[in-house]
């Protein structure tokens, strides 16, 4: 007798992978713990975050918008202005740095800089969100007066959450000298001006970014003792590397090391789970099929197939409901702002 012979065929690299069609492949993920459909769950992350609010919600989850669009916007400009894609309106947030930042702001650890990007004639940007309003604010009031709504709903969110879920998408973040501060996007792309002595590449580390990571979930249950994370890592490469470096193995590294803080944290945390969207986009087996022909955005097709995988584990054991959708599935580039960085490479 071994340990081997009582494991069941999901445990088995031949019958659980190789054999079956790779579109039937079944029984990824087992959670840690449940998730009824009244629990508040809050998403937040990089790009590929914003499917998983979509699939709770079609599922029949109680996904929490703690930022709802103010009426009278069509959906064109909900998506342009940055709701509904998140729990609360901070845009993308790739890094787990960036995630801290934001729970240190809307929790009092910190102050956020109040700084304004001038862009062009009397418009304002946010530099911690620089894509959330495509004509910029009024003015800097106004665009401290936005921020100020998001953290609240930062704070809404985080103490009422059953559930978590974050994306990390990136290791690579652009740090600011001159107030000590970490962006989401490089300044001069997405928006502001590119200064290279107050702007610096920093390349996260595996004890960076686990740091990180154990920092903010530790700010976030002093107000939710009983706050549940539920990590992803986002199967979509980065669209750049600033390090000089091939973007290949840019990529490679930054996976790698995003995906082992994530099974790190959830060995350590009983009340840390990790869901493997990265493996069922970027597995061997699946060929590369969900990826678009810049071989870097994930299909609509891998969106639903990955949401498929997670709703079945969140409803184990239960019949599961039909989607119920009004719109198809967007691909994982649809809130990407990390996607403008393709406009600057040599054509």
């Amino acid at each position: 007798m071994n340990p081997y012979q009582s494991l069941p065929v999901r445990s088995f690299w031949r019958p659980a992978v190789a054999e079956p069609d790779p579109l039937d492949i079944e029984d990824v993920w087992t959670p840690k713990f449940a998730l009824g459909q009244d629990d508040p769950v809050v998403t937040a992350g990089s790009c590929f975050a914003a499917q998983i609010g979509r699939a709770l919600l079609d599922s029949g989850m109680n996904w929490l918008d703690a930022e709802p669009a103010p009426p009278g916007l069509s959906r064109q400009q909900r998506q342009d202005r940055g709701y509904g894609a998140f729990s609360f309106r901070t845009g993308n947030i790739y890094t787990a740095a960036v995630l801290r930042q934001w729970l240190s702001w809307a929790l009092g650890h910190a102050r956020p800089p109040r700084e304004a990007w001038r862009d062009g004639d009397h418009r304002y940007v946010d530099p911690y969100r620089p894509a959330i309003e495509p004509d910029g604010f009024a003015s800097p009031a106004d665009m401290l007066a936005a921020r100020e709504v998001t953290l609240a709903a930062i704070r809404t969110a985080i103490t009422t959450a059953s559930c978590l879920v974050f994306t990390m998408g990136l290791t690579e973040a652009w740090l600011d000298s001159s107030v000590g501060t970490v962006h989401p996007t490089c300044p001069g792309t997405v928006r502001g001006t590119f200064d290279e002595a107050r702007y610096s590449l920093r390349n996260y580390t595996f004890a960076e970014v686990y740091r990180d990571m154990t920092e903010a979930i530790a700010m976030a249950r002093t107000i939710n003792p009983r706050l549940r994370i539920l990590l992803t890592v986002s199967p979509q490469p980065l669209t750049a590397t600033a390090t000089g470096g091939h973007a290949l193995p840019a990529n490679g590294y930054t996976k790698a090391v995003l995906r082992a803080v994530a099974g790190q944290l959830a060995l350590d945390d009983a009340d840390v789970d990790y869901f493997p969207s990265y493996e069922l986009i970027t597995g061997s087996v699946f060929g590369g099929k969900f990826f678009g022909p810049n071989q870097r955005t994930v299909t609509p097709e891998g969106v639903d197939f990955v949401m498929r995988h997670f709703v079945a584990g969140l409803h184990r054991g239960s019949v599961l409901p039909q989607p119920a959708r009004d719109t198809p599935a967007r691909s994982g580039d649809a809130t990407c702002e990390d996607a403008v960085l393709d406009y600057y490479s040599p054509r």
